[in-house]
This record gives structure tokens, sequence and C-alpha cells, in this order.
């Protein structure tokens, strides 16, 4: 089965994010990921907004978290820390 990373996110410091960006989009397409939607148009329904939302798709749940622990975006992470507010999930597809 196949899993979605998501991740809603509030960036308050724009130079670190944009270090944090770079490293993630290495780590996460190094364990096979796809970004499917990142930072477009939403609709908040229902919960706390965030201006940033992003989804990417992976081979499958455990990839996903093994991309999260890796140090690769562990060192990505790090410029994110102090510079975002996010909230980060991976959830397992039907496919």
């Amino acid at each position: 089965m196949g899993a979605l990373w998501i991740a809603h996110v509030t960036v308050s410091d724009e130079e670190a994010y944009k270090k944090y960006a770079v490293g993630a989009t290495e780590a996460i397409a190094a364990h096979g990921g796809k970004f499917i939607a990142r930072g477009g148009r939403f609709v908040q329904l229902e919960g706390k907004e965030r201006p940033r939302n992003v989804v990417a798709r992976f081979p499958d749940i455990e990839t996903a978290e093994k991309c999260y622990h890796s140090d690769a975006y562990q060192a990505a992470l790090s410029h994110a820390r102090g510079a975002s507010e996010r909230e980060l999930m991976i959830v397992e597809t039907d496919e």
C-alpha cells in the first residue's frame, strides 16, 4: 500500500525554511517520494489553518517513515525548527 506524507506549515523565517526545503526535497526523492501538492491553493474547512500545505506520495508507510528518520531529512529539518510551526503525518493509502 502507498502512503502520503502530509504537512501543514506556517513559516516564520523564509531564508531558513528555504534551506530546509532544498534538503527535504532531496531526502524525499532519495526515498522514492514524489510531491503531489506543494503550497498551492487550498480551502480550510475545519481546524487550524496553515498557509503552506504539502503532500508527497511514497511507495509505502515504512519508506516514508524511514525518510523522516534519515540523516539527510533530519539535517534538513534542523533548518525548519525555529523557522516554522508544523504538523506532519504519514497516512497509508488504499492503493
